[in-house]
């Protein structure tokens, strides 16, 4: 009897150090908010030399309540999202997996049920936030310019898709499990990668046009100029397309899509529009300085690594029922561990992020080198990010702690100046 008052105590105090880790890596992420707001009002009225003549007062003005703007939209939504999941990791959880489980379904049917649900629960709670950030912010700010019908059709297949695929991925995984129980997790992570190359073929033929048009660039001569820059640095291209951004967005981007022979370039209309033809190629160039580098395939290799290695353990933690005990679960499941499992796995995750980013940040400067190797055109590579952050309105000062936390590409002045050094 004591023994077991002993285990219950011990539990419970776990449960509470999991449970307050969560809330200070909560915490910390607002003061990491708060943080860069401070710094934004500090630093926020001075134009960079880099941007000088390039932006005036009223824009950098702009710059900045956009970015005041979503930081308080995310810390609302944030309280908001966080204080519903404790409570229905700690409480309905409990509830709601009794109930599937009391529907007596199959094994893999139960799976299906139990993810699916939670995931439409989860559109229809984002759903008042995603349409104030569209409809509120973005168009405050000059940014929205796509309707409300369109909004919808765009959340349908949205969920749709999300419906087919995910349930698709839950019944092979579970099926697997069935099949193997003492090796599912290599197996489950062998399929899982094979289903990500998969969609990286198939994406831009039957995912990405569901969204939006695909048309040739219309225009010849940046056309073979992209063709002649990607045959020069031994890149395979199968189409250059521009692509209607302009329907939903004024936001500007180019990026690669694909895998293989599949591999297209696709340049956001708005980007063709206000950007010349060196700017674009400097662009185009450092996206290629990826692809040479090898930055994708070191970047799978990394998150493949890092998910085989989670799946043995869940695969080994889940074996016992000590993550249903420690949260207080009726009845046992796979689909409440693996819950739980996600949660807990968040927490344990939280200092590697700030490492992610780093690596991430060092293949951007690796691009931006080997795009002046390329062009030995810096002054457009210059240019280029000039434009692209007077047209997203992004913070031309965020806080360095900041940054190191949440920031992929390297800060914009900071890529700036570290490209004019190429020069010297």
């Amino acid at each position: 009897m004591l023994a077991t008052i002993r285990t219950e105590f011990a539990m419970n105090e776990f449960l509470i150090i999991i449970i307050i880790s969560y809330l200070v890596i909560v915490a910390f992420g607002y003061w990491l908010d708060f943080l860069n707001l401070s710094h934004l009002k500090k630093c926020g009225s001075v134009i960079p030399p880099e941007f000088e003549g390039q932006i005036d007062q009223a824009l950098l003005s702009k710059t900045r309540d956009y970015t005041v703007a979503h930081t308080k939209f995310g810390f609302v939504s944030s309280v908001f999202n966080n204080l519903l999941f404790l409570l229905f990791i700690l409480v309905l959880l409990n509830i709601y997996n009794s109930w599937v489980i009391s529907l007596d379904y199959s094994f893999i049917l139960s799976g299906i049920v139990f993810f699916l649900l939670l995931t439409y629960g989860e559109t229809i709670i984002s759903l008042p936030f995603s349409l104030y950030s569209t409809f509120k912010i973005e168009n405050r700010y000059g940014f929205n310019t796509m309707t409300f019908k369109l909004w919808v059709m765009d959340t349908i297949k949205s969920l749709l898709i999300s419906t087919i695929l995910t349930g698709l991925l839950i019944a092979a995984g579970l099926f697997i499990i069935q099949k193997s129980p003492d090796v599912w997790w290599f197996w489950v992570w062998c399929f899982f990668l094979a289903f990500g190359i998969f969609m990286m073929y198939i994406s831009p033929y039957v995912i990405e046009p569901l969204f939006h048009k695909f048309t040739p660039v219309g225009d010849d001569r940046l056309e073979e100029g992209i063709r002649a820059l990607m045959q020069k640095v031994g890149i395979k291209v199968s189409r250059v397309f521009k692509m209607d951004a302009s329907k939903r967005t004024k936001h500007t981007n180019a990026y690669f899509t694909g895998i293989g022979k599949v591999k297209r370039i696709v340049l956001y209309d708005t980007l063709i529009e206000k950007m010349d033809y060196n700017e674009i190629m400097s662009v185009l160039a450092h996206e290629a300085g990826h692809w040479k580098k090898k930055h994708i395939l070191k970047s799978i290799i990394m998150t493949e690594t890092i998910a085989l290695i989670s799946i043995f353990v869940a695969y080994h933690v889940i074996q016992s029922d000590f993550l249903i005990t420690l949260f207080n679960i009726k009845e046992s499941s796979l689909f409440a561990k693996l819950i739980i499992l996600g949660f807990i796995g968040s927490i344990v995750s939280f200092p590697f992020g700030p490492v992610f980013h780093y690596f991430s940040r060092k293949h951007e400067n690796e691009a931006d080198k080997y795009s002046f190797d390329l062009t030995g055109n810096p002054d457009s590579m210059i240019s280029a990010l000039v434009k692209l952050s007077k047209d997203n309105l992004s913070n031309l000062h965020p806080h360095p702690l900041y940054a190191l936390f949440h920031y992929s590409h390297p800060p914009v002045l900071e890529r700036i100046r570290k490209i004019r050094e190429f020069k010297k």
